[in-house]
C-alpha cells in the first residue's frame, strides 16, 4: 500500500469503527476486550489519543510513568475513559478520521495497526462481526510479523504462515494457516486468534502464547 492508500485505509477504518460504536449499550461498552483489562470502552478512550499527543505530552507521560510506555498508554486511556462519555469518545474518533497525525516516533503503519487489531478486540467479545478489509489486513499483518516491537518476531520464530484468504506467506519452519484477521491477532499476542487456525505448528503456538496476555496499548 502506498502513503495515500494507508491514509485513506486509516480514516476507514476510523470511520466504520464509528458506525459499530454507536450501536452498542452501555453494557457491552463496560464489557472486556480482548487487551487485559481494558473494557471496550477503554479501548476506544485510548484509539482517541493516537492524533492527540505530542511530543511534550509524550515526554511528560513517559516520566510519570518511570519510562514504561505501556504503564503511560494504560494510564491515559483510563483517565479519558473516566473523563469522556461513550458519545464523546465516537464523536472524537470521527473528528480525527482524516488526521494525519500519530503517536510521536510511531511510523505511518501503527494506526492502522491500531485501528484494525483493536476493532477486533471490541468486536469478538461482543460477538460482533467485523470483516477486515484485505489490502490493508495484508500490510498491517506484514508490517506487524517482522515488528520487534510488537513481539512477533520471537512469537512466530520457526513457523510458516499462511494466510487461506488471501495470498500472504511468511516465515519458514512448521506451518500455520488461517484467515488474515486470524494470523494478525496471533501476530499481536492475541490467543483468541488460535481458535481459528490449524496446521503443525499451531501447537508450538498456542504453548508460547499460553497464559500470556497482550500489555495495554498493544
Amino acid at each position: 500500500m502506498d502513503a495515500d492508500a494507508v491514509r485513506d485505509a486509516i480514516a476507514n477504518e476510523r470511520m466504520s469503527l464509528c458506525d459499530l460504536l454507536e450501536e452498542l449499550d452501555d453494557a457491552e461498552w463496560a464489557t472486556p476486550s480482548l487487551c487485559a483489562g481494558w473494557t471496550a470502552k477503554d479501548v476506544v478512550a485510548h484509539l482517541t489519543t493516537t492524533t492527540r499527543t505530542t511530543v511534550l505530552d509524550m515526554v511528560a507521560g513517559m516520566a510519570r510513568a518511570r519510562g514504561d510506555f505501556h504503564r503511560m498508554t494504560d494510564r491515559r486511556a483510563r483517565r479519558r475513559a473516566q473523563r469522556f462519555t461513550p458519545a464523546e469518545l465516537v464523536a472524537q474518533l470521527r473528528q480525527s478520521a482524516i488526521s494525519p497525525r500519530r503517536m510521536p516516533g510511531s511510523g505511518p503503519l501503527d494506526p492502522l495497526v491500531d485501528l484494525l487489531v483493536h476493532g477486533q478486540d471490541i468486536a469478538r467479545p461482543l460477538h460482533r462481526d467485523r470483516p477486515l478489509p484485505a489490502s490493508p489486513a495484508v500490510a498491517a499483518l506484514t508490517y506487524v510479523a517482522g515488528n520487534r516491537f510488537y513481539d512477533a518476531p520471537a512469537r512466530l520464530a520457526d513457523l510458516h504462515l499462511v494466510a487461506t484468504d488471501v495470498d500472504w506467506t511468511s516465515g519458514s519452519g512448521q506451518e500455520i494457516s488461517g484467515a488474515v484477521g486470524d494470523l494478525l491477532l496471533i501476530a499481536m499476542g492475541r490467543p483468541a486468534g488460535l481458535a481459528g487456525l490449524s496446521g503443525p505448528g499451531t501447537d508450538v503456538l498456542t504453548a508460547r502464547m499460553h497464559g500470556l496476555e497482550p500489555r495495554p496499548g498493544r
